[in-house]
């Protein structure tokens, strides 16, 4: 049998890293008391207007700059229908017709069986970046058999990110996810906490043999990991194989990824198309933008988004801060993508490297092989290291100057660990570690005095 070719498309939801939400004032703060941050007309009052959020429109133009994207200078809003408990209006505000980017790419690299030192380089293509509105939390109390809303969520600015279907398998959506989640954590346009529910993906996989067309696709909601991403997505493959080699068909339906078992669950078929019943949103006009030769002369720049003045702020993005990482300090490229991946943890090495007499390549095996090894297996942040960079450093430096052995560092690193402000010296000195160099001199003086007997 011909093989099976797995397709795989991706809709992420980003929240906007903003004060306020999109179209009102409310304040934005996770896990604040439940409708403690409602506005009229985050509530859905008679006669209240939205009011566009500027730092939420520049926040999507900088992402889409970053993702190599076509910014529309004029984008529309619409509105999408459908009844839920916790969308008081009975509809969300979105860009269905005329998004505010379109036509992007994203490069990512993921590794060969699992090796580092083998890494490929891909790219997904970004169909569009979209503005729209969050909508609140229902809280299902199955005791009681009632449901709770909390609306703090609702009306919170999102950038809904749509990748093309490039990918085949779930280590690369995996992939895909954690270069577009540092890409938005290094331009600040979302904070992309998947704990927090900042970046949420939802996954639509199908099979197909080759040369015939695409096969129905399922699509699994409101993935909350990057790790329950590459799980959901691959087993999800592996289930409409096995059900079509067994002669059964694969429904069009929304399905739910249970992270305890370990599979998909069935949430809702799609057989008969929602009718959303879009329409333009009648009370906003069309979002124009504005360039260096577009921008009118008498022009009020604070009452103006200017694309070319955000895409000349940009600041390095991720791939290339790994290339400066790897010619400034002469790395291998595998540990630039672990620096990166955790948070602070280049700027810890930088930090390291710069008070240190010790070479990057030696420094790097520590900060990987002793700190982040620490760090991960105690739970803890780099930004919470009970070490910090001037501490290693100076670790490092007697190590360097060949005054302590390295077992010795290694002892003097675990009491560094407890925290207690010490310094590596005066550890030495309190263990009564021994130090090289009274070593040597004891060696130099020996030696003298086997060179004076044999003169005699």
């Amino acid at each position: 049998l011909a093989p099976w070719i797995p397709v795989v498309g991706l809709e992420i939801h980003a929240q906007i890293s903003s004060n306020s939400k999109l179209f009102s004032g409310s304040q934005v703060q996770f896990a604040a008391p439940p409708n403690s941050l409602v506005s009229f007309f985050d509530a859905s009052l008679p006669g209240t207007l939205p009011v566009l959020n500027r730092r939420c429109v520049e926040a999507a133009v900088m992402t889409g700059l970053a993702l190599n994207c076509s910014i529309n200078k004029k984008s529309l809003f619409d509105r999408k229908h459908y009844f839920y408990a916790d969308l008081p209006a009975g509809y969300q505000i979105t860009q269905q017709r005329v998004p505010i980017a379109v036509n992007g790419s994203l490069s990512y690299s993921l590794c060969i069986d699992n090796k580092m030192s083998q890494m490929v380089t891909k790219t997904v293509r970004i169909k569009q970046i979209q503005l729209e509105q969050d909508s609140g939390k229902s809280l299902h109390d199955d005791t009681r058999s009632q449901t709770l809303v909390d609306l703090n969520r609702a009306g919170v600015g999102l950038m809904e990110v749509v990748m093309e279907p490039d990918m085949c398998c779930g280590e690369e959506a995996a992939a895909a996810v954690r270069e577009l989640q540092l890409i938005l954590q290094t331009l600040g346009s979302s904070q992309a906490v998947m704990a927090e529910g900042q970046l949420r993906v939802d996954a639509n996989v199908s099979v197909h043999h080759p040369g015939e067309p695409y096969g129905v696709r399922t699509e699994v909601k409101n993935i909350n990991s990057i790790r329950f991403l590459a799980k959901a997505v691959d087993y999800e493959i592996q289930r409409q194989i096995e059900e079509l080699e067994n002669g059964g068909t694969i429904l069009n339906e929304t399905r739910a990824f249970d992270s305890k078992l370990g599979c998909t669950v069935p949430m809702r078929d799609k057989e008969g198309k929602q009718d959303y019943r879009f329409m333009p949103e009648p009370n906003l006009p069309p979002l124009i933008l504005y360039d260096a030769k577009s921008l009118p002369a008498n022009m009020n720049h604070q009452q103006v988004i200017n694309i070319d003045w955000i895409h000349e702020r940009l600041p390095d993005l991720p791939s290339v801060k790994r290339e400066k990482l790897v010619e400034q300090y002469g790395i291998l490229p595998e540990h630039s993508f672990t620096l990166l991946n955790e948070d602070g943890l280049a700027e810890f090495f930088e930090s390291v490297t710069k008070q240190t007499q010790m070479k990057p390549k030696k420094v790097i095996g520590w900060i990987l092989n002793d700190l982040l090894s620490y760090l991960k297996q105690h739970s803890l942040t780099v930004k919470e290291s009970p070490v910090s960079s001037f501490l290693l450093a100076d670790l490092l430096n007697l190590l360097e100057k060949k005054e302590i052995s390295s077992t010795a560092a290694k002892q003097v690193l675990a009491e560094l660990w407890k925290g207690e402000g010490k310094t590596p010296l005066e550890i030495v000195k309190e263990q009564k570690l021994e130090l090289l160099q009274d070593q040597k001199e004891l060696e130099q003086i020996c030696q003298a005095v086997i060179d004076g007997q044999e003169n005699e």
